[in-house]
């Protein structure tokens, strides 16, 4: 995902979507959205999309149906719930709809979801670290993100390791201060 014009109120103006939480009628072109991008994300199962359709936020624009999806995932903190961690997911815009502010606008959608439960981190593993960059995420150590790892990368098909994985963690806010 790559954002064209000359800034973001250019990007956001050039799309009518509309951003909304996931209806169970949307989960089949939610799954197809994610299985188009075969290269930037990890495979999900329709039964997935179902299973976790109350977490989906989509763009949805008029004659051309759902355009953009993104969902997230908690992943608490062991003897801390309070500072869970909650990773962004399946973030996706097809492909003739980039580069219109769609992306900015459904990521934005789903972290203003996320940050109303206060968590510790919000987090994301992507092949497009520019655009999360633009939207004020940063590069951190994926061994920050052990249990994350150990949870999603696990069963991942597409590597042999997560520290392998060319896909880059990136955390949202400033770089935690040493």
């Amino acid at each position: 995902m790559t954002s064209e014009g000359t800034g973001p109120e250019t990007a956001v103006s050039r799309s009518s979507a509309t951003i909304r939480p996931a209806r169970l009628s949307d989960a089949r072109d939610i799954f197809l959205l994610i299985a188009q991008n075969p290269n930037e994300l990890v495979p999900r199962p329709l039964a997935s999309v179902v299973q976790n359709i109350d977490r989906f936020w989509v763009a949805e624009e008029s004659g051309a149906g759902l355009v953009a999806a993104a969902t997230y995932q908690v992943y608490p903190e062991i003897g801390a719930p309070h500072r869970a961690t909650v990773e962004l997911q399946s973030v996706c815009v097809r492909q003739d709809r980039r580069g219109l502010g769609i992306g900015r606008r459904i990521v934005d959608a789903v972290v203003g979801r996320v940050r109303a439960f206060d968590p510790g981190q919000i987090v994301v593993l992507t092949f497009t670290p520019p655009f999360f960059a633009k939207l004020g995420f940063h590069r951190v150590e994926k061994s920050a993100l052990l249990y994350k790892l150990y949870m999603g990368c696990v069963n991942c098909t597409k590597h042999e390791s997560p520290f392998t994985c060319p896909e880059v963690a990136m955390a949202l806010g400033a770089p935690a201060q040493d």
